[in-house]
């Protein structure tokens, strides 16, 4: 029988594992499972906010010198005593059923790795739902992590991500890249021959507290990646993975075109990016987040496309190391204290 452990690394977040807590008192599941809450080296730490729920909550709680949030988590699943990790973000809220939806996929079709998609609740506000939407919708990339027909060789994202115990004794659980550690790691369960799969029904709600800027320093560092992990492993390039910056090479092209006299292909960006509003507004029920959802998709083409392509040449054309092309993405000091 599967026993599961919730692995939730924080860094100077209590209020969010407030709020996550809060909502993992109101899940309905029949069996015991444990939390494990890891804080990765804060500065504001969360102990008197995890010390409120230790009478309703099977709780554990560790401390721990910075060292990101993948080897918080390795550290984490060393700690639990289920045999199945449950791996979160501390910027996710549980809906009540995601413990038994999970249980129950499980136990109709076994994966030692599954990932589960992301939602928006209503308490979010106008930017989180439309960062959101450009995160998950069928319009954008971020369509593809999210989407049925994914289930299969699907690649689980930390922040709503389960593994067996037997999985991550035998890959070793997470590296020392972030991001791009959970892809990573589902690369190489695939290549020890472990099954990963999305299960749509295991969603959560995920409050992303950013704003445009952070935003697009997170999807420019997501577009860094990919071409290191292509490098690492080869199998998983896709073409895909060059739209973004297809897309904006394409949008600056058509703005020299409008320029130069012919509207065309500026009329066809016009007309994706009304796509993307009108969209959005239906789904989100407000004509506001339509609005948002435009400049959202436009940032998370234009960090992601320029990220990839500066690593693109690097990695792939000037043949650089990743870490010394860029040492923002490791943890040097923790990986070569761990080697010695």
């Amino acid at each position: 029988m599967l026993t599961y452990s919730f692995i939730i690394p924080v860094y100077n977040r209590p209020g969010e594992i407030l709020e996550l807590l809060q909502s993992m008192v109101a899940l309905r599941f029949d069996r015991e499972y444990e939390i494990v809450v890891v804080e990765d080296g804060s500065t504001v730490p969360c102990e008197e906010v995890v010390a409120q729920f230790r009478n309703k909550l099977n709780i554990s709680y560790y401390q721990k010198p910075n060292s990101g949030p993948g080897d918080s988590r390795n550290y984490g699943m060393k700690k639990a005593k289920g045999n199945y990790f449950l791996i979160l973000d501390s910027d996710v809220l549980l809906p009540p059923q995601y413990l038994k939806e999970v249980d129950l996929s499980l136990s109709l079709n076994y994966f030692d790795c599954f990932g589960g998609p992301d939602a928006a609740d209503e308490s979010f506000t106008d930017l989180q739902k439309a960062i959101n939407y450009s995160m998950t919708s069928l319009f954008t990339t971020g369509g593809i992590r999210g989407q049925k027909n994914a289930v299969g060789k699907f690649q689980p994202r930390s922040f709503n991500m389960g593994l067996s115990q037997k999985a991550f004794q035998a890959s070793g659980g997470f590296g020392f890249i972030h991001p791009g550690e959970d892809p990573d790691l589902a690369l190489r369960l695939e290549e020890l021959g472990f099954k990963t799969a999305l299960v749509p029904e295991a969603f959560v709600y995920h409050k992303r507290r950013i704003d445009w800027g952070k935003f697009h320093i997170q999807v420019y560092k997501f577009g860094k990646v990919r071409p290191i992990l292509n490098n690492w492993h080869p199998q998983s390039a896709k073409i895909t993975y060059w739209f973004p910056s297809l897309f904006i090479i394409g949008l600056l092209i058509a703005a020299l075109l409008l320029l130069a006299g012919n509207p065309f292909l500026f009329l066809v960006y016009l007309f994706y990016f009304g796509i993307i509003g009108l969209d959005a507004a239906i789904k989100n029920k407000s004509f506001n987040i339509g609005i948002a959802a435009i400049p959202a998709t436009f940032i998370q083409f234009l960090g992601y496309g320029k990220g990839f392509l500066i690593s693109v040449w690097k990695i792939n054309f000037l043949k650089m190391e990743p870490e010394i092309a860029f040492p923002e993405l490791f943890f040097n000091d923790i990986k070569k204290e761990k080697t010695r």
